[in-house]
């Protein structure tokens, strides 16, 4: 098995599947100065992605979070006709596919019929465990979870899910790869469904949902409540040492004064409920007036320009 640093030190990346997540991929490794193949089932989807491609980075350009030009990092990436053609070369691939089991066990399939015996395999499920899609093959001790956040061209976190199969050394590679292309990877000791971003992420958006069903709280005012509140803590640290620094006595204080009342909240409500059709029309009805749908594009354009002003405010406060 070759080492991470191989991969730019000309080694080449394989990006299989090419929507929005696939994109964001290929920038990350492409910027660090890695050869990317490009690949997509759909020929459609794979003749659009350079050009989107080439727009994303004119805009990292522009708030100078590109250590070279554009044009220079661009020229890293090619597109690929087939899926063997993406993967000669390739010390890693990065799958990026439709999130469904059969589907990506189909391609692991393909993936072992072109193996070359040492290339490693990310995954960017968001919740599927790689044992689910990848388990019982010649490849499955170097597949591994590699879930980003979208994009992962503009938020660093990474999760390496390792499954049962997966060896020690793959996890190792996967996690000095992330480092070296600048992301930041944390490790889930087990697999367990939604891994930790999406289980977080899961339990507020239940009790948004919940808020806004029982009458408590518009959509707008929960989204108030974190855009204003809780997220302007969390856009730096993480929940525990936001109460660590919330008591004098740092996080058993904190527990100690309010670890009953959390207790309290959580007892009051059974999330066993689905997100019902009718709070989700609710809510829908509520964010259609505030942005009509088709104005969801220029919406997400806006925000991938926040994201890199802050990650530009956040490059130069490490320097």
């Amino acid at each position: 098995m070759k080492s991470a640093a191989d991969v730019l030190r000309g080694g080449a990346v394989a990006i299989v599947g090419t929507g929005l997540v696939g994109m964001g991929w290929a920038v990350v490794f492409a910027r660090a100065g890695a050869t990317v193949r490009l690949y997509d089932a759909n020929p459609q989807v794979l003749k659009a992605a350079p050009a989107r491609i080439l727009h994303q980075l004119k805009d990292l350009e522009s708030y100078g979070l590109l250590s070279a030009p554009a044009a220079v990092v661009m020229s890293r990436i090619k597109s690929c006709a087939s899926l063997s053609l993406s993967l000669e070369g390739a010390t890693y691939v990065q799958e990026s596919i439709l999130e469904r089991v059969d589907h990506k066990r189909a391609l692991m399939e393909q993936l072992q019929a072109c193996d070359d015996g040492g290339r490693i395999i990310g995954s960017s499920t968001s919740g599927i465990p790689a044992s689910q899609f990848a388990n019982s093959l010649a490849i499955t001790p170097r597949v591994i979870i590699v879930h980003p956040v979208n994009p992962p061209s503009l938020v660093p976190l990474v999760e390496l899910v390792p499954s049962p199969g997966t060896s020690p050394r793959t996890l190792e590679f996967a996690g000095e790869l992330m480092a070296a292309v600048g992301q930041t990877a944390i490790t889930v000791n087990r697999e367990i469904e939604g891994f930790v971003l999406n289980r977080l992420q899961a339990v507020l958006l239940r009790e948004a949902w919940a808020l806004v069903e029982d009458g408590i709280v518009s959509a707008e005012d929960v989204d108030k409540t974190v855009r204003d509140g809780l997220g302007w803590r969390w856009s730096f640290m993480g929940p525990f040492e936001t109460i660590d620094l919330n008591a004098v006595g740092g996080v058993a204080d904190y527990a100690a004064r309010l670890g009953p009342l959390y207790q309290r909240i959580a007892a009051s409500r059974a999330h066993d409920a689905p997100w019902g059709t009718e709070i989700i029309s609710q809510v829908n009805e509520q964010m259609r007036a505030k942005l009509p749908l088709q104005g969801l594009v220029q919406r997400c354009q806006w925000r991938d320009r926040q994201l890199m002003a802050f990650a530009r405010y956040r490059r130069a406060e490490r320097e």
